[in-house]
């Protein structure tokens, strides 16, 4: 089997100095519980990667990780990519709690995905909503952060820096209307154009697969439903990465100082 046919397969091993250290500065900010049980380095990579080595014993003493020199086809044979750059995190679960008006943040941009497909593609999506400056992500109790080595690597760590949030979809909703969130859907029934919506904090923004999109219980708790206007006649639909880097940025455009 090729590694990347098993890309849907659960996964808790960290890939790569980008998903590890992000996940170390969530452990330190209190925003990721993820146990680290040990880090793994190539020992053939000390002296070319003695900057990243040093960061990492250090981190590892301060977090009581065990820290392992081992070989180049031992972290191949644990790893699903090709990336990993000679380090990887062989880690547990991460708790996922469900929001409460409580804890949403009085001013803040999370985003609810559902009904995406594929883990690249969901990792993809957060990426981009991390950078736009969403501050967590509420999903389906069935999520894709099963395979949270797959998506951390698609996100270039954005899965672990960001809370995330997972429980019933409409009962999420229910807490952030609480807190005085405005709800938003992507969507074309009954949708307006994303550049004439008011997208304004604090808000929460829902996007769906591009093949299963939004299930309908969900829609009906929106607001007020988006689109994304094209350029051209195109029956096709954007990726949820896509939709989600397009509406991200709009939600930071309109709510820039």
């Amino acid at each position: 089997m090729i590694k990347e046919d098993i890309r849907f397969t659960d996964s808790t091993v960290m890939e790569g100095m980008t998903s590890i250290s992000a996940l170390l500065s969530a452990k330190a900010a209190g925003i990721n519980d993820r146990e680290i049980k040990e880090i793994r380095f190539d020992r053939a990579k000390t002296g070319k990667k003695a900057r990243e080595l040093t960061f990492l014993n250090a981190k590892c003493r301060e977090l009581g990780v065990p820290l392992t020199l081992t070989d180049a086809k031992e972290l191949e044979a644990l790893c699903i990519g090709n990336t990993h750059g000679g380090v990887i995190a062989i880690c547990g679960d991460r708790t996922l709690p469900e929001p409460s008006s409580e804890s949403l943040l009085k001013n803040g941009f999370y985003c609810l995905l559902e009904g995406i497909e594929d883990p690249y593609n969901f990792g993809y999506a957060v990426r981009s909503l991390y950078a736009a400056g969403c501050d967590g992500i509420f999903l389906g109790k069935r999520n894709w952060m099963s395979a949270a080595g797959v998506v951390a690597r698609s996100s270039a760590g954005a899965s672990e820096a960001l809370p995330v949030y997972s429980g019933d979809p409409v009962s999420m909703i229910e807490h952030a209307k609480k807190a005085g969130y405005t709800v938003v859907c992507a969507g074309i029934k009954n949708a307006v154009s994303v550049y004439e919506a008011s997208l304004k904090r604090p808000l929460l923004l829902i996007v769906g697969g591009e093949k299963r999109g939004v299930s309908a219980a969900v829609a009906a708790q929106a607001q007020q439903t988006v689109r994304i206007d094209y350029g051209r006649g195109f029956r096709g639909s954007l990726s949820a990465a896509s939709a989600a880097t397009v509406l991200g940025f709009e939600v930071l455009r309109q709510n820039r100082v």
